[in-house]
């Protein structure tokens, strides 16, 4: 299976949302990272063929987006998930499942396995206005596996989870990606750091970086650093370089910050971590 994106641009009036973008994408997980306003949410929207391209083109294995055999293969949850509050989380999947066609036997089963999976098993009846935030969030994720897509498009679906629920959402993600294409966006670096294999980078509306984790931070090897300075200078280095972290310590100042140079003499080289990058490229952005 193969999704071609060739050379999308998406066009607001005079803002260019994407520009030119073009990616093949093949089985496995791909995590895409920018700052909000990137053009994440256009791009991913046109690939569930919800927004229309200004020009280029999107298919699957010669499969246009637009077509109703390419919405067989897709799941898609999007950033502002919609549901309807009076409805049980058990009538919300079966009500889901009958817009995508699936016969009702095969809809219960599957939608007793997906809550089970999503930890939602025992609150299958309970009306989903009251849910919290997190709860919601993963009756989401149960919806868009309804058709046990062959493309996944996943935007900010850890958004609420709490660190033991985004550990297990990792996991599932992990192992569905042998067998499918999952596109997945969010700003928790850490969920793409873990379970990508390829990550995608985008800043104003380009494309600017897509490789395997080691290649992507191999753009600021050797430039993370790590020292401790006086509070005053502390504002000064903060004007002067990307600071990727900062902690009191006493009288001191501890900052973790990239330079093409060792910012001062008591400075130490450390590993770079994805977080690095992305703060690199996006520190003072809305990110």
């Amino acid at each position: 299976m193969e999704l071609k994106i060739d050379r999308v641009t998406k066009k607001y009036d005079k803002k260019i949302a994407c520009d030119r973008i073009s990616l093949t994408l093949e089985k496995g997980v791909y995590g895409l990272l920018g700052a909000n306003g990137a053009g994440k949410t256009t791009l991913m929207r046109m690939i569930c063929g919800i927004l229309d391209p200004s020009s280029g083109s999107l298919s699957c294995d010669g499969i246009d987006v637009s077509q109703e055999e390419y919405r067989e293969l897709l799941g898609y949850l999007p950033q502002d998930f919609g549901y309807y509050p009076e409805f049980t989380a058990q009538d919300f999947m079966l009500y889901i499942a009958a817009l995508k066609g699936i016969p009702k036997s095969k809809a219960k089963v599957k939608t007793a396995e997906l809550l089970e999976m999503v930890s939602l098993k025992n609150e299958a009846k309970k009306k989903i206005k009251t849910f919290s935030g997190g709860m919601k969030q993963r009756l989401g994720i149960a919806q868009a596996l309804l058709n046990d897509p062959k493309i996944l498009v996943l935007d900010e679906p850890t958004a609420g989870l709490d660190p033991k629920e985004r550990i297990k959402f990792r996991n599932i993600i992990s192992r569905m990606g042998a067998d499918r294409i999952i596109l997945l966006s969010t700003h928790i670096v850490s969920d793409i750091e873990h379970i990508a294999n390829t990550i995608l980078i985008m800043k104003d509306g380009q494309m600017i970086h897509e490789g395997s984790l080691e290649d992507i931070i191999a753009v600021i090897r050797d430039k993370v650093w790590e020292c401790s300075v006086s509070c005053t200078e502390a504002d000064e280095y903060g004007e002067k370089y990307p600071i990727i972290n900062t902690r009191n310590e006493g009288d001191m100042v501890f900052l973790r910050l990239v330079s093409d140079e060792k910012p001062c003499e008591d400075a130490n080289n450390v590993e770079a971590t994805l977080e690095d990058l992305y703060l690199y490229y996006f520190s003072g952005e809305e990110a």
